[in-house]
Order: structure tokens, then sequence, then C-alpha cells
């Protein structure tokens, strides 16, 4: 597992270090260019647009900002973070004022230049932007203004020594200015591939542009076709039987298959995805926290990883920052298997029935996991109901985050888009400001432990289980040394690293 560097992040304790690109990660062989890739991935909708809002799903992940897109930064197969439409970066002593050097030469698809302007219109559709699902992530962010026609300046309400990480988000690509709207439509970005054909929910297909500014050691392939396959069966069989190179989100159940497979090789990659329950709805204040606690007292947690996951995880501790953080704290002693406690809070306060909402693609992919979590509440004298919308509670499958404040902020601070149970606390968001705004790594490291301290006994959030990255590639392809496990996929940006063997 490679955990989120900050080497290249900050070079001193007071983030005054200037932060150039540093490539692409070290191949385990030379790449060779040409060829078409051919995947298969879930997640496409009839709905889908390029607008980076909207996307939450693996396969636009992977061809907005994986393929067509780009964004300010980008974290790369080995967790560091590096430039991409930013050149280099330098911040104030206190962490408060962010400017980016952009990168000259650069067009768009469209033959339009890129400069500072793109990103101010960009930026604009989030900002302030309750509509936006990282305007949590930005609500920091006092001012952004151009101090060059190549030179952004961010200016923040307090310091953010992760700041520039959040620059990489897969909702932050970048739209040519006076042209956003068409952009959204038709996808013009100035990634490494242009799209050739677009059936939302269907198909996807994509050339390589000549003369990138990425030069020659990325993007190796001539040509993209991705096909949207929303069953898992449907995805490892159109590896096993020759009509892709590349499936995403293998299911457990299928793993060991793919292992024995001549031809075939399975990507077994732990990172900070995982399945999180979450307490809303009709319920009481008093009847969700006795619903909470008794079922982080009533899992069987590595049970639960063997059964939903066949072995292909690790246990969770109820915080969404994950083992792939350099500020992860494994706080298992803080949460005991108690399931007779767990009754006895049931019981306590009136409660057998409980609606689980979930969505319709974790109905189909995340079948054994429902199961086994139905079977271990049922248990404890708690049935549940699995129904297509969210009521009392919600499961759900989260990818994680790269930083912890990221994670936080995202799932369990106010306002944040996946934060299902608009859970709130005083303590929990001082400390979350306290740790984002130092910058001293020791001190940081024991405000994000107490945080998760905190989260672990009182927040909203049950993680039973983090799920490793399942994905598999036939012998036609050929991939770095290291592949990130930031998102699936090499963080969904696959099209760009890897190449035909």
């Amino acid at each position: 597992m490679s955990r989120i560097s900050r080497r290249s992040l900050l070079t001193t304790g007071a983030a005054a270090g200037v932060l150039a690109a540093s490539g692409l990660g070290l191949a385990a062989a030379t790449p060779k260019a040409g060829g078409t890739l051919r995947a298969v991935l879930p997640g496409g909708r009839s709905s889908d647009t390029w607008d980076a809002r909207k996307h939450d799903s693996l396969f636009m992940m992977a061809a907005c900002h994986g393929a067509v897109f780009d964004c300010l930064t980008e974290i790369g197969s080995d967790g560091a973070l590096r430039g991409e439409l930013a050149e280099s970066w330098t911040a104030s002593e206190d962490g408060r004022v962010w400017t980016f050097d952009l990168r000259k030469e650069v067009q768009f698809h469209n033959g339009k230049a890129f400069a500072a302007q793109d990103v101010l219109e960009t930026f604009a559709l989030h900002l302030g932007q309750k509509t936006s699902p990282v305007e949590p992530l930005l609500r920091g962010v006092s001012e952004l203004k151009a101090v060059g026609s190549h030179q952004i300046q961010f200016t923040l309400n307090a310091p953010n020594a992760d700041f520039p990480y959040l620059l990489s988000d897969y909702h932050l690509v970048i739209y040519p200015a006076g042209y956003v709207e068409l952009a959204m439509q038709n996808g013009i970005g100035t990634g490494l591939y242009k799209i050739e054909e677009f059936l939302p929910g269907q198909s996807f297909r994509a050339r390589r542009v000549s003369n990138h500014y990425k030069g020659e050691r990325a993007g190796y392939f001539e040509a993209l076709h991705f096909v949207n396959l929303a069953d898992p069966s449907a995805r490892l069989n159109a590896l096993l039987e020759g009509d892709a190179e590349v499936a995403g989100q293998i299911a457990p159940a299928h793993a060991r298959q793919t292992v024995t497979h001549k031809g075939l090789a399975l990507q077994n990659l732990a990172g900070n995805q995982h399945y999180s329950f979450a307490i809303g709805g009709h319920l009481d204040a008093q009847q969700a926290d006795a619903v909470r606690r008794a079922v982080k007292y009533g899992l069987d947690r590595p049970a639960f990883v063997q059964s939903s996951l066949r072995g292909f995880g690790q246990v969770g501790w109820d915080t969404p920052i994950g083992p792939a953080n350099p500020y992860f704290s494994d706080q298992s002693d803080l949460v005991r298997y108690d399931p007779e406690r767990a009754r006895l809070l049931l019981k306590n306060a009136g409660i057998e029935r409980l609606s689980l909402g979930v969505s319709p693609q974790s109905l189909r992919d995340f079948a054994p996991v429902l199961e086994t979590f139905g079977a271990q509440l049922a248990q404890l004298g708690l049935h549940v109901e699995i129904v297509e919308n969210t009521l009392a509670a919600s499961l759900h499958f989260a990818a994680g985050r790269a930083t912890e404040d990221w994670a936080m902020s995202t799932y369990l601070a106010k306002g944040g888009i996946w934060n299902r149970a608009a859970w709130q606390d005083r303590q929990a968001d001082e400390l979350l400001s306290a740790a984002r705004s130092e910058m001293d790594a020791q001190k940081r490291q024991g405000l994000y432990g107490e945080l998760q301290h905190l989260v672990q006994r009182d927040g909203s959030l049950v993680v039973p289980a983090f799920a490793n990255h399942l994905q598999a590639t036939s012998d036609k392809i050929g991939t770095p040394k290291t592949i990130g496990a930031h998102y699936a996929l090499d963080n969904a940006r696959f099209a760009e690293r890897w190449w035909r063997a």
C-alpha cells in the first residue's frame, strides 16, 4: 500500500517551498506507444455529461479527469502530489496565501490557449456554490485572483497545509473561459485524449492528442474505447472472452477465478475505499444514537471482511480516514465487539426494525455486503429491510480521500455533500480546523488522532471495513511498477499511465 506522501508538498514546516511537476512513476518496463485500450467499467448513466460536478462513478472519472480533462494538480501513482496544469506553487509562511504558476503553451482541444482566466471561470462554478460537491472543500477560500496571465493566487481564511491536494479533486477539471457551457456539453479539455464519440451510459471513444504538453511520457495508447457494464459478471466475461483488456471493480467473489486464469492478472490494492453505514431520516436523536451505538458494538468486523469481501480488505474503525492516510490512527481498542450490549441498547430504545436505503447500483454490485450486514444485525434482534431510497439509515460504498482533512470535510463536516446523516459536532469542527491549520507534522498527527477518537466514539458513521481495489488486466497491458490506489484503476488515470505490452 502506498501511503499519501507529504514530502513533495511541504518542504518546510511553514510550507514555503517551491514545488514543480516531477513526472510520472517509474515503469516496470519500457512503455510502448500505440494501440487501443479497451476497458469495461461500471457507473455510466444515460444522464451523464462532461459537467464534472455531477460525476461520482468510475466510468466518468476515468473518461473525464483521467483522459479528456486536466486538473491543476494530480496525485501520482506513488501517492505524491505533482503539478498538472499548475507547473509549480509557493505558500506564504503562515500557509494562507498560495500562488500557482500555470503551464504555458497548453491548448484546449478547440485550439484555445490555456491561461489564468480559465481557472477563474472554472472555479466560479464551485466557490460559494452549494450545488457543487466540492464547495465544502473550497469554503476556506476568501479570494481567488489572477496575478499574471499564467499565475493565480488563492487567499485562505485560515492556514491549510494540504491545500494543493484539494485541487486534484476529479470535480475540479479545468474548462476553457468563454466556452464553459459548451465544454461541459461536448468535452473540450486539455487532456491527452480528444473525444471521438460519447454515448452517455453506454460507451466512450477518444484519440491521442498530438504535441501534448505532457510529451511522450504519458498517454501511450493511440485510442481509447470504454464500455459501461454495470454487472460485475459481465465485466469479468468481457475480459475472459477477449472483448476488453482491462476490467474495473472486480467482485470479491470473482477475484480468485481471475488469479487462476491464464493470461489475466488481478490487481489487489489496499486503499481508503470503504463501506459506511449512516443513521438519519425519521429516527429521533435518541433512537439514532441507540442504533448507531448498537451497530458499532454488534458488528463482528473480522467476520464481515471475510464473508462480504472474501478477505480482500481490512477491518474499519468508524472513521473515513483510512489506512492509506499518513495520519491514520488504528484505534481498534476503542471498538469492542459486544453483541449483548448491542441487544440491550436496541431493546431499551424499542427498535426492532430498520429500513436501510441503498442505491440501485449497490443493490446489484454489493449484494454480499448487504447480506452480511443484514444477517449480523438480525442476530442482534434488528430486522433490516433493504429499500432503494434513504429512510432511517443508509449504506454506501465510498472511495475515501487522499488527506485527512479532505476525508472529514467530505463525509462528516457540516455541509459535506456525503455527510448523509447531516452530523454536526462543535468539538469535531474545532479539531478539524486546528489540524488543517497546523504546519508542524507531529502536532497535526496528534490532532488528527484526537479527531479520529472523537468521531469513532460519537460520529454518525459506522465503517466496518476498508475494501481493497480489485481490478484485472490481460497480459496485453503493461503497467508501471507502482499503481495508485487513491481511486480505482491507478487513481482513475490508467488511460494515461498504462500501455500495450
